[in-house]
This record gives C-alpha cells, sequence and structure tokens, in this order.
C-alpha cells in the first residue's frame, strides 16, 4: 500500500511546516497549466503524459526533445511539493521540475532548465537530485551531498558526500513499479529533500552560487523510448 508522509513527519524531518496548502491539479483539465497539448491531457481525472513510437522503430518515440507541462501560477522558493506518479515504459524517464526557469519552446513544447527530482521505469535514478541544462546530477539516490563551487574553477562544482540518507537498494525495492508513488519534495533555503513512499531518497545543501532560491514548477516527458507518465494529487504548500 503507498504511503503519503503527513506534515506531522514533515515537521519531525525538517523542524517545521509551512502554510497556505494549495492543489495545483483540479481533477478536470488542464487549468493552470501550459504545454504540448498534443502530448498532455487529462484522462479518468489524472494528467497523461503520452508519446509514441517512430515509424519503423518502436523503441524509439517521436519526441525530439525533452519536453514540459508548466504550472503557470507561481514561481515557488521555499515549499513542500507533494504528488503521485506512475509511469508505464520500458525504458521511461520523467521527473517534477521544481525552482526552474522556461528556457524556450521547442519542437515539442516548452524547455526547462533547473532542479529535479527525477524518477523512471528503470532502477537506478528514481528519487536522485538532477539539474535539467545544468549541473546535471547532484546527488545520487540514497546520498546526503554538500554541492560547493570548485574553487579552482568557478565553472565547475564539488560534490561532497557528506552521509546516508538509505540504501538505494531499498529505495528501490519500495517503489511500486507501474503502479502508483507519492513523490514529496522539500525546498528550505540551499536545504533539498525528495522522499518517495515514505523514504528519503536524497538530502542535499547547495552552496554553489548557480543554486536556485525559486523558480517554476513543471512535469517532464523525456526524449527517448515511448512512454506514458501520469500525475495526480498535486499540491504545494508554502509560505506565499
Amino acid at each position: 500500500m503507498n504511503k503519503h508522509i503527513s506534515l506531522l513527519a514533515l515537521v519531525a524531518l525538517t523542524g517545521s511546516a509551512f502554510a497556505g496548502e494549495k492543489a495545483l491539479f483540479n481533477g478536470n483539465d488542464l487549468s493552470g497549466w501550459e504545454g504540448n497539448t498534443e502530448l498532455w491531457s487529462v484522462k479518468h481525472g489524472v494528467i497523461r503524459g503520452e508519446t509514441q513510437p517512430s515509424p519503423g522503430n518502436a523503441k524509439k518515440s517521436t519526441l525530439r526533445h525533452n519536453t514540459f507541462l508548466v504550472w503557470k501560477d507561481g514561481t515557488p522558493g521555499d515549499f513542500e511539493l507533494h504528488a503521485k506518479f506512475r509511469i508505464t515504459s520500458e525504458w521511461g524517464n520523467s521527473g517534477i521540475q521544481y525552482r526552474s526557469k522556461v528556457e524556450t519552446t521547442g519542437a515539442d513544447g516548452p524547455i526547462i532548465s533547473g532542479y529535479q527530482a527525477d524518477f523512471e521505469s528503470g532502477k537506478t535514478y528514481s528519487g536522485i537530485l538532477y539539474e535539467e541544462k545544468g549541473r546535471g546530477i547532484l546527488a545520487q539516490r540514497g546520498q546526503q551531498v554538500v554541492v560547493k563551487t570548485d574553487p579552482q574553477d568557478p565553472n565547475k562544482i564539488v560534490k561532497e558526500v557528506t552521509g546516508s540518507v538509505g540504501v538505494s537498494q531499498e529505495i528501490q525495492d519500495s517503489i511500486h513499479i507501474e503502479d502508483w508513488n507519492d513523490y514529496v519534495v522539500i525546498a528550505k533555503g540551499n536545504h533539498l529533500q525528495h522522499f518517495i513512499n515514505g523514504k528519503k531518497t536524497i538530502d542535499v545543501t547547495d552552496e554553489d552560487s548557480r543554486g536556485a532560491k525559486e523558480g517554476v514548477i513543471a512535469l517532464q516527458m523525456h526524449a527517448g523510448a515511448p512512454m506514458v507518465v501520469e500525475f495526480k494529487d498535486i499540491t504545494l504548500t508554502s509560505d506565499k
């Protein structure tokens, strides 16, 4: 049975709770969201992203670049974000962008940069912290990390693994394949935490000057294999 982290549990984990919870998805349509509606829709009360196989190559989709469904009603900084996700694909990859930026609009919709709470249909990347079009993987699953500017090169970073928040395989074993999972993202200042089904997956303190302090929230469909990704019960709790 899927677990959901309560606000009381989050208080215990982070020391305080925010005020002002709001639903980001109304369960009926894409009001408040922007993206390619040939790829994103609402079906059976959930947000659904779907890509089709390329003619003559069933293992590759027609998607020409990573594309996103962008929440248009704010650029939150410090917050708790809750969402349920489900992904159906042999090699599908997706994620939840936060503190992110809309870079441009490509052939298949918005192109985003920024922090990503990653997940996939595979067994490696769900729960990691990745920075789309930025500094790459900032923390592998199970890691507690401090990200610093490289003193030898300000364009590079140093990732100091300062501890563990869990065993990667145990976290993976708790993820429901092709079924619903709970994702929680907590961002407070430069401190970022991810949780899937009640298990903390990463804990990052980003001391690099390029770490964003606010930005858009968006949902990803990754180029590559054909896929179906779904989201529901998306809520944001913040001070704004």
